[in-house]
């Protein structure tokens, strides 16, 4: 397939595209590069892989980059709820009028596979205290950045009878070594925290996140591209591993082993509304998917990496084991 991701060069897309281009696809990635473009640095000299150094926000570039491909999988963002209510209005022009405006395009264009980054944020705080949201549930955004991926998936989902087929994936927290390291997410930061500052403040830690690590995301991608359109067309799949719901508090006692004279401070909150258990038996049913790396394997990875020092700044000056 020719395929474009926007993004690529992110914390996903950069794990994505080599996947993608080892199993035989031409690649094309659209990226502003906000972060530099180090993490495409292994893919370059691969002939079938190309680089659009554009903004999502470029009408024209967005013409460009969806003509001649199959399929396109939608990473640009701004991600997390802390970077878009920092930027709100930057926020609401990439993550929704962008991304609407790339939807349109790609249809115009003849795209015939639209696969959409998607937040299990967008569930926020359960009805269910000891229950699981699946796919069905009520969508309850408690942030701008949920609030926009639930207007993208259901501007996506409206199209569902025209000719592109369109998948959005909810991923759960992501987590885990990438070519773009980024360490404001909950696993990563809570493991560089202990093993190199040996020092955590934790707020709220009873309340529930699944989370999923970046490769099974980028597998979980690749699969649905190589799944018959039947079972993909107008359907959302959460992404990651029933198995992979934590409190924080129990992410806390799977690094400990690594940082065992680490203080950690607990600082308790009674409400939280992105407080939810999620099921991910329907990719798991529907398509075969099953995670390859879970939480605690994660963990042993992230530590390996902290304490050799090549990510700067992320050095812990011992590994405990």
């Amino acid at each position: 397939m020719k395929i474009l991701v926007t993004g690529g060069a992110g914390y996903v897309g950069s794990t994505l595209v080599p996947m993608l281009l080892a199993a035989g696809h031409e690649v094309r990635v659209l990226d502003i590069l906000m972060h530099g473009g180090d993490s495409l640095l292994g893919v370059w000299s691969d002939p079938r892989f190309r680089l659009m150094h554009e903004d999502i926000r470029d009408g024209a570039a967005v013409n460009e980059a969806v003509t001649g491909v199959e399929a396109v999988v939608h990473l640009a963002a701004i991600v997390g709820d802390p970077a878009c209510a920092r930027e709100p209005d930057l926020a609401r022009k990439i993550n929704l009028e962008a991304s609407l405006g790339l939807i349109a395009a790609a249809e115009q264009a003849g795209v015939s596979r639209f696969l959409f980054a998607s937040t299990c944020s967008n569930y926020g705080r359960m009805a269910d205290p000891d229950g699981f949201v699946d796919e069905t549930s009520p969508l309850s955004p408690v942030s701008l950045y949920a609030e926009t991926k639930v207007a993208v998936e259901q501007a996506l989902l409206n199209r569902r009878s025209r000719q592109m087929s369109v998948t959005p994936l909810r991923f759960a927290t992501v987590f885990g070594v990438s070519p773009r390291m980024r360490f404001d997410l909950t696993v990563n930061e809570f493991t560089l925290a202990l093993i190199r500052d040996r020092h955590l403040v934790v707020f709220g830690e009873q309340f529930w996140r699944p989370y999923v690590h970046v490769r099974d995301v980028a597998r979980a991608v690749g699969l649905v591209l190589a799944s018959p359109l039947s079972a993909v067309n107008g359907q959302v799949f959460n992404v990651g591993s029933t198995s992979q719901n934590f409190q924080k508090q129990q992410l806390v006692e799977l690094i400990r082993p690594y940082a065992p004279d680490a203080v950690v401070e607990y600082v308790r909150k009674e409400e939280d509304p992105r407080d939810y258990r999620v099921s991910f038996g329907k990719i798991s049913t529907t398509l075969g998917f099953q995670i390859g790396m879970p939480v605690a394997q994660g963990i042993a990875e992230l530590a390996r990496l902290i304490c050799a020092g090549i990510v700067p700044d992320a050095q812990a000056t011992e590994l405990a084991v």
